[in-house]
């Protein structure tokens, strides 16, 4: 029993990382695009026709000017959700999710464990 619960949990961890994992445009399939926050079938369909047609992108101007439906700002937060263009986020957009994600949630554990505490320290009738 022990050893399902621990490999369930190492499951759920390698899932959560692959989660926050970079996925560089000129290399992912549709699976993988579509992974990427902000990217849905017909983004990710007219990534890779436009690749196959045209070749790698060069950079973020280069797949902006060629797919129709990425522009300044949802290159911006595609950037942010982890997408890379030769192996580099968009310049000017906000850090990926993978380096924030960490950061924010021992905020939320402090936010919740004085309403835990009270909780266990109320009266039981």
């Amino acid at each position: 029993m022990f050893k399902k619960l621990l490999l369930a949990c190492i499951a759920f961890i390698l899932t959560m990382g692959m989660a926050f994992a970079q996925v560089e445009v000129n290399k992912a399939d549709q699976s993988a695009l579509d992974g990427v926050k902000g990217i849905g079938p017909a983004i990710s369909k007219a990534i890779i026709a436009e690749r196959t047609k045209g070749g790698e992108f060069k950079d973020w101007a280069d797949l902006q000017k060629r797919v129709k439906g990425i522009g300044d700002k949802n290159s911006a937060k595609l950037s942010q959700a982890g997408l890379t263009v030769n192996g580099q986020a968009k310049p000017g957009a906000p850090a990926a999710a993978a380096a924030s994600a960490p950061a924010s949630a021992p905020a939320s554990a402090k936010a919740s464990a004085p309403a835990a505490s009270a909780a266990a320290s109320a009266p039981k009738k």
